[in-house]
C-alpha cells in the first residue's frame, strides 16, 4: 500500500513539475513578447539617415530634403533594384543603399558634367567599396541604354528640370527628352515607380525654365511623363516652402536650399 501510494506521489509530483516547466517556458515567452513590444520600431528610412558611416556633412542636408520621408513615399524597400538618374555626388545614393540593404542594389547613373561637379565628394562616397550594393553606370547624355524590366525603382532627385538644360560651358549636350523618357520607361518593371523631385517654378511655366532659373511647373513634369506612358500615382506636400520665390533662380542665395520642391510618384501600368 505504502509503495502504490508512494508512486502515485511520484507521478502527481513529477506532472507538476511538468507543469512548471510548461508554465515557465509559457511565462518566458510571454515576458518576451512584451519587451519586444515595448521595443521601439526602427523603420528602413529612419535606419538610413541614423547610419554612422554616412559622409560628413550629409546629416545636415536631412532637415531641408526629408528623405526618409520621401523615400518612404516613393515605397522603395529592402531588396529592390533602384536606377537612381543624374546621381551627383550621391547623397541620396547612399540612403537608397542603405534602403535597400544586402538584397538590394543601386545603380547610380552618372556623366561626365556630374563626375565633375561631384568632385570630392563623388569620390570619397564610392572610395574603398564603400557602398558595396551600388554600381556607378557612366551614360553621357543621349547614350543611356537600359535594359528592359530592370527596375523595381527609378529616381531623378532635383534634376528632371535637367532634360531642358544645356550648356557648353559646363558640356552638358541638349536631351532629346522623349528618348530619355523612352529608355526609362523600358527599363522600370511592370508596376515599378518612378519617384520625380524637383524645385517649383511657377504655374504655367514652360519647359524652358529648366534650363534658366533650374525650377520646372510639375505640370510639365506629368504632361511629359504621363505622355511617355507613365501613370500618375501620387503627389505628396512635405517639401513645400511658402517662402520661396518662384521668379528666382535655385542658385540665388536668398533661396538656394530653401526651395519650393514638389514630389511625385509615377508608375508604369501592369501589363
Amino acid at each position: 500500500m505504502k509503495t502504490r501510494i508512494a508512486f502515485f506521489s511520484l507521478v502527481l509530483m513529477l506532472a507538476a513539475c511538468g507543469q512548471q516547466s510548461d508554465d515557465t517556458a509559457v511565462s518566458e515567452e510571454s515576458a518576451a513578447e512584451t519587451l519586444a513590444a515595448a521595443a521601439p520600431v526602427t523603420s528602413i528610412y529612419a535606419e538610413a539617415l541614423q547610419n554612422p558611416n554616412r559622409l560628413d556633412g550629409d546629416s545636415a542636408r536631412d532637415a531641408t530634403r526629408k528623405p526618409g520621408a520621401v523615400l518612404e513615399f516613393l515605397d522603395i524597400g529592402r531588396g529592390d533594384t533602384v536606377l537612381e538618374m543624374f546621381a551627383g555626388g550621391g547623397y541620396y545614393t547612399e540612403l537608397l543603399a542603405s534602403v535597400v540593404g544586402d538584397g538590394g542594389h543601386v545603380v547610380a547613373h552618372m556623366n561626365t558634367p556630374l563626375v565633375n561637379f561631384g568632385g570630392e565628394e563623388y569620390v570619397a562616397r564610392h572610395a574603398d567599396g564603400r557602398l558595396p550594393n551600388v554600381e556607378v553606370l557612366m551614360a553621357e547624355n543621349n547614350e543611356l541604354s537600359l535594359d528592359a524590366d530592370a527596375f523595381d525603382a527609378i529616381t531623378m532627385v532635383l534634376n528632371y528640370h535637367d532634360l531642358y538644360w544645356a550648356s557648353d560651358d559646363y558640356g552638358w549636350d541638349a536631351l532629346d527628352v522623349d528618348a530619355v523618357l523612352a529608355e526609362l520607361h523600358k527599363a522600370l518593371k511592370p508596376g515599378g515607380v518612378l519617384g520625380i523631385v524637383d524645385h517649383y517654378a511657377a504655374a504655367g511655366s514652360p519647359s524652358e525654365t529648366g534650363g534658366t532659373l533650374h525650377r520646372i511647373d510639375p505640370a510639365v513634369v506629368i504632361a511629359d511623363l504621363t505622355g511617355a506612358g507613365f501613370m500618375l500615382d501620387g503627389e505628396s506636400d512635405i517639401l513645400r516652402s511658402q517662402a520661396d520665390d518662384h521668379s528666382k533662380s535655385v542658385f540665388d542665395p536668398e533661396v538656394r536650399g530653401k526651395t519650393d520642391r514638389f514630389v511625385l510618384r509615377f508608375k508604369k501600368p501592369e501589363l
